[in-house]
Order: C-alpha cells, then sequence, then structure tokens
C-alpha cells in the first residue's frame, strides 16, 4: 500500500488559506493539493476576483488520502489536527475559508453548509468564510452560481474584516480543558 502525504502549498505570508476534506486520486498521484478537476475549477474562482493559486495557501483537513476516497475517520482527523493547528499557526492567514463539511465543523460544529456558506464569522484575529466545495458545483451544476457569487465576496470580505463580529465557539460538554503534561509524574 502505497501512502503519500499531501501537506499543503502556497507563500508562507498568505493572506488565504483554504481548507479542503482529503487529497483525491491526482492528488495522491501528485502530492499536490487540488490538481484534478476541482483544483481547476477553484483556478477559475480564484481567477473571478482577480487571484492567483500561487497567492493563497491550500491544504487539507487530513494529509493522506482515505482508501476508496471515503469520508476521513475522526481518528484520522485528530492525527492530522496539530500538524493543520501548525499550519494555521505559521501561517497566520487573514481568512481561512473552508471548502469542506470537515474543516467547516471546526468552526461551526452544528451548522449545514446551506445556510451558512458565504457568511463569515471571527474567531479571534481570524475570519472564517464556509463555502461549498469546488466538487460539489462540479456535480451540482446548480451550485456553480452560488460558490461564484460566494467567490465574489472574499475581496468585499477581506477589506471589511475589522468590522465583523466575533463568534464565540462553545465547547461540547464531554470536551476536557487541555492540561499541561507533567515530565515527573
Amino acid at each position: 500500500m502505497r501512502i503519500v502525504q499531501v501537506p499543503g502549498e502556497g507563500p508562507e505570508n498568505a493572506a488565504i488559506m483554504m481548507i479542503g476534506e482529503a487529497p483525491g486520486f491526482h492528488e495522491d498521484r501528485q502530492g499536490r493539493p487540488f490538481v484534478g478537476a476541482a483544483g481547476k475549477y477553484l483556478e477559475e474562482l480564484l481567477a473571478l476576483i482577480g487571484m492567483k493559486r500561487a497567492e493563497i495557501y491550500i491544504c487539507n483537513v487530513i494529509k493522506c488520502r482515505p482508501p476508496q476516497n471515503r469520508d476521513p475517520f475522526p481518528v484520522e482527523m485528530d492525527a492530522c489536527r496539530p500538524y493543520l493547528d501548525q499550519q494555521i499557526d505559521l501561517i497566520k492567514p487573514k481568512v481561512i475559508i473552508t471548502i469542506s463539511r470537515f474543516a467547516m465543523t471546526r468552526w461551526f460544529p452544528d451548522a449545514k453548509i446551506s445556510a451558512i456558506h458565504g457568511k463569515p464569522k471571527k474567531f479571534g484575529d481570524l475570519v472564517v468564510l464556509p463555502m461549498y466545495h469546488p466538487a460539489a458545483a462540479l456535480h451540482q451544476p446548480s451550485l456553480k452560481r452560488v460558490l461564484e457569487e460566494d467567490f465574489k465576496r472574499v475581496p468585499q470580505i477581506l477589506n471589511e474584516m475589522a468590522n465583523l463580529k466575533e463568534e464565540v465557539v462553545e465547547k461540547k460538554r464531554d470536551e476536557k480543558p487541555p492540561q499541561q503534561l507533567s515530565l515527573f509524574g
């Protein structure tokens, strides 16, 4: 079994970070995120707003393709979360665009994409903008216009970020607070 890691790519000072779900067939073969049909459409969407792929940082929630292209398991997302956290900390994007339900649920745990797409929320210094995945628009042509309209708002969102209301994510009841580990016991 061949396992290829697809960590992400883009400039280390990118204002925008896009987070997808997991590498697909083409991404697994090339070791780069979003290089298949969805990646080509993503480049078209970026061109709509005068941007190029080389200007954004793009990665996935998990870094290896799941077998049979299935949804990521929670244990896989947990294993990759420290890596994604580090990517966010190092890049320090102004805006994160989630283009997968698995990325979206990190900031919007109980929301549906159909209700919140294109609506930015501020979390501390970070603005998170949930959007449909480009592949969804390729499979459901009715979503193309919606996704294109959401993308057209990105430049305005970048300009108006300071005015967005901060969203507070409530911890789940069974989630324990982080604890400092001890070397001695």
